[in-house]
């Protein structure tokens, strides 16, 4: 018999609690699960960019496999709102910027052979992003940019997930975290005339989520996330993208030892962007699992407009 999730068993708790990361991270991306070309591009200093994005993610849920939980899927739809403002620090190119998510999915899947399902709409954790460029990355103005030759490019970032989104301890399910994270990254690229190399190393850490559902507390792992990525310039401001990453760890704990939730999970996509005018662009993106222990085993396809205004000289 199909029943709504039954919140008041902490047992269907310590195995579905999962999906808490994975419908989350859709929202607030602190999963590891990040795929961005261009996060360490040059650009020139003193200019604004408004960013609308839809992303739609479908895919099975893998959960240890000794565990009550077969058949679990997630359909997963986020909108989000962010804005990017880049200046001039010590006279490097820096950037600082928020990103704002809007989440709607569904979690579905067998416990003990009885089929669940949990719907769950809201606002997701916001995050705040600040990064400088430390090599190769000058701050120019726009008609400095426009003759300037990049080469190698080092940059770091500090991104920040803000605790305001959606959340109820009285509800398994949740958009939010109720926690904190922290992601430090370093970035590194190398063009080759049209091509350009990108790779990013860095990590997500947690504090612990102390007003978890039944009353426990929840503890994550640190989670390692690595990208790469291959792009090449068709013309200026447009380009397409090979991207694929790698994240582990994140093992979860509620106070009575660690569970086996491991993740060891990578990703590989395309991106695709284009200019519309002087100041609008458009970028289109779809990616898949390439290999997934624990976590998400899904397909996203993500579409983004941008609009961008600065200084004309």
């Amino acid at each position: 018999m199909r029943t709504g999730l039954r919140q008041s068993s902490s047992s269907i708790a310590l195995w579905v609690v999962a999906a808490l990361c994975w419908v989350g991270s859709g929202s607030h991306r602190v999963s590891g699960q990040e795929l961005e070309p261009g996060a360490y591009a040059p650009s020139p200093k003193d200019f604004n960019i408004l960013i609308s994005a839809l992303t739609y993610k479908s895919g099975d849920l893998a959960f240890d496999p000794s565990g009550p939980i077969d058949n679990a899927s997630a359909g997963i739809g986020i909108g989000a709102f962010g804005y990017v403002r880049t200046l001039g620090l010590w006279g490097r190119l820096a950037n600082i910027g928020f990103v704002v998510p809007y989440v709607r999915g569904n979690v579905k899947g067998d416990y003990l052979g009885e089929y669940h399902d949990v719907f769950r709409s809201g606002f997701g954790d916001p995050q705040l992003r600040f990064a400088i460029n430390l090599h190769g990355g000058p701050a120019l103005t726009l008609k400095e940019f426009m003759t300037y030759q990049q080469k190698w490019t080092l940059g770091v970032s500090l991104t920040v997930g803000v605790p305001l989104g959606q959340y109820d301890a009285s509800k398994l399910i949740n958009i939010g975290g109720n926690r904190w994270a922290v992601k430090p990254e370093v970035g590194i690229s190398r063009t080759f005339g049209r091509w350009r190399l990108e790779g990013a190393a860095g990590f997500w850490a947690f504090t612990d989520n102390d007003d978890f559902f039944g009353g426990v507390t929840r503890s994550q792992e640190a989670i390692g996330s690595f990208q790469f990525h291959v792009v090449y310039t068709i013309r200026p401001r447009m380009w397409i993208s090979y991207d694929a990453n790698y994240y582990t760890g994140g093992r979860t704990s509620y106070g009575v030892g660690k569970n086996e939730d491991l993740q060891s999970n990578s990703r590989m996509g395309l991106t695709f962007a284009m200019p519309v005018n002087r100041t609008n662009s458009l970028k289109v993106s779809y990616s898949r699992g390439a290999y997934t222990t624990i976590g998400a085993d899904f397909d996203a396809i993500g579409i983004s407009w941008q609009v961008i205004w600065g200084p004309t000289d």
